[in-house]
């Protein structure tokens, strides 16, 4: 059996790859797996529980839930909720453990189970790992030794969580937002409630799309991966910037009022200035990956603000912050942690934040946004090669060694083996778009030919 935990949980096709019975059977093992490591000792066990508006999320959830309460666990079931308010309510609430039900952005038909430890952080890698072990000896026949009478675990709704997180959310910010008008896409997602309410109670006027969720409709044509319709939005209300989150809403994307996107590295810049103007940019630092836009590291050299580039994926930029004490970090996608303020990448809190320097400030998006210049980028996806070989292969060095010559200080090269599918992406930046797909496309045939 292949790894069932990938870089955000599990994931799958919901009844299919991703089902009932390996939703409660996992969560079963989650609550034997921390009671072994000590989590549990002393006290009753409690967990958070929430989800995302999918169909597949209620028949996950009554697993979950099952399975947890089978094994002592007691239950505060949130409900629909964004998986950054799960975690910032698995702290705030004591919780010892908590899960969330989404797939993020992906397709409807999908779904996935997270789970987060004491406080509202990720599993440590080793956790999962033996939760996987525990799940895999159980499934095929091992007896699970199980609690009776009051030892099993009691559930009950706790529908106090929406307004908690979103009292936690408007309490962050450095100032009001009165006298913007916004515009948000919900991606018909989790936030769908809980966003339009922390902007308007942050002073904002709201105008939403997107927010009408279904349990089918989720990121279906809309939100952070499909702009179109917030952008024409943005520009049809007069709206002074427009706010895009996926299905989980763990992630921001924007639009500034001529339509214009914001991506996250953009925003990072924003919100990097906007912390260190006031000291809390701890070390003069952000954090992101090495997919993050070259205009993005030159506009960090000229502010003096050093960047810290890790590995793909939010996972490495938040192991990078909480090892060395870092306040801001976050991926191009759109996800940004402010790790005063929140545990994981917050959608909601980004985008509030980043209105917030606008009212602040008095200044459009777009003129804060300039802070950055994009670079063009192109990525190539190179199919059917031997990934393995991308850090070993002459042929490709001297490839490699060729184009980054060519393109100088002013563009850059990136060939990263994808972690999931036998193939291998090809980045180039350059000043020049043209170049950059000159360069990209001989990288290609470098690697094809290298590595086919």
């Amino acid at each position: 059996m292949g790894r069932l935990f990938g870089t955000d949980g599990v994931r799958g096709v919901a009844n299919a790859d991703l089902t009932a019975e390996m939703a409660l059977g996992l969560s079963v093992a989650a609550a034997h797996v921390l009671a072994e490591a000590g989590t549990f000792a002393g006290h009753r066990p409690t967990a958070v529980v929430g989800r995302d508006p999918r169909a597949s999320g209620e028949f996950l959830e009554a697993a979950v839930v099952a399975g947890l309460a089978s094994a002592g666990v007691d239950v505060l079931r949130v409900g629909v909720l964004p998986t950054p308010a799960v975690a910032h309510l698995t702290g705030v609430l004591g919780a010892d453990l908590g899960v969330m039900l989404s797939a993020s952005h992906n397709a409807m038909p999908d779904n996935g189970i997270k789970f987060f430890a004491r406080g509202g952080h990720k599993l440590a890698d080793e956790l999962e790992d033996r939760i996987e072990a525990v799940y895999e000896e159980h499934r095929t026949g091992a007896p699970w030794d199980r609690p009776t009478g009051s030892g099993v675990g009691r559930v009950r709704d706790h529908g106090e969580g929406f307004d908690t997180y979103v009292a936690h959310l408007v309490g962050v910010l450095p100032n009001r937002l009165d006298g913007l008008k916004i515009v948000l896409d919900e991606a018909h997602g989790a936030a769908s409630q809980v966003s339009p309410e922390a902007f308007r109670r942050a002073g904002a006027e709201v105008v939403t799309i997107g927010a009408e969720p279904d349990g089918l409709n989720i990121n279906d044509g809309c939100g952070s991966t499909h702009l179109a319709q917030l952008k024409a939005a943005v520009v049809e209300h007069g709206a002074a910037l427009g706010i895009a989150h996926d299905g989980d809403a763990d992630r921001c994307l924007a639009v500034d009022h001529t339509g214009d996107e914001v991506d996250g590295d953009q925003i990072l810049a924003v919100l990097a200035l906007a912390m260190r103007e006031r000291d809390a940019l701890r070390s003069d630092t952000v954090v992101a990956t090495v997919m993050s836009n070259l205009g993005f590291k030159l506009a960090m050299e000229r502010e003096g603000i050093r960047l810290v580039q890790t590995a793909v994926g939010d996972r490495y930029v938040l192991e990078e912050m909480k090892e060395n004490g870092f306040a801001l970090g976050g991926e191009q996608s759109g996800h940004v942690i402010v790790l005063d303020h929140a545990t994981t990448g917050d959608g909601t809190l980004t985008g509030l934040l980043l209105a917030a320097r606008v009212a602040q400030t008095g200044r459009p998006l777009r003129e804060l946004a300039s802070v950055m210049q994009r670079l063009p980028q192109v990525l190539i996806n190179v199919p059917d090669v031997d990934k393995s070989r991308v850090k070993t292969s002459a042929e490709l060095a001297t490839a490699v060694g060729e184009a980054e010559r060519e393109l100088g200080e002013t563009g850059r090269v990136l060939l990263r083996p994808s972690g999931t599918e036998p193939l291998v992406r090809v980045m180039v930046e350059a000043a020049d778009i043209d170049q950059a797909r000159s360069v990209a496309g001989r990288l290609a045939d470098a690697v094809k030919s290298a590595l086919g």
